[in-house]
């Protein structure tokens, strides 16, 4: 696995966004085990979006107890952090977010979490 800095890459100005996919790992909040889903995504300012049908899945639930993850996108890997984006404070953001997903994949629903990569 090749681990790159997203914001170095040398790829064209679709990236990511054309990709469907990205590969989250977060660690099991009681195993301490590597964790990883397959989600949709999109990207903005930066930052990666992934959204949450159920506020109570496992995933959501990892991040809540440890917001340091791993993502895997269009064959880069990296480290990255993760938080669930506040319904009260940042509504803006989640409006954005929302039809960014819509616009892509049709479906925008649900608990929303931003991925920033490290640096």
């Amino acid at each position: 696995m090749k681990k790159t800095n997203p914001g170095s890459s040398s790829r064209d100005s679709d990236w990511p966004a054309s990709e469907q996919y990205l590969y989250l790992t977060t660690r099991g909040r009681r195993s301490g085990e590597p964790r990883e889903i397959e989600i949709w995504f999109t990207f903005h300012s930066g930052r990666f979006y992934v959204i949450a049908e159920h506020a109570t899945s496992n995933w959501v639930e990892n991040i809540k107890a440890n917001g340091a993850v791993r993502v895997r996108v269009a064959g880069d890997d990296f480290a990255a952090s993760a938080r669930l984006l506040s319904q009260e404070t940042e509504p803006e953001l989640q409006h954005l977010i929302s039809g960014l997903s819509i616009k892509k994949y049709g479906w925008g629903e649900g608990l929303i979490v931003e991925i920033l990569p490290e640096t």
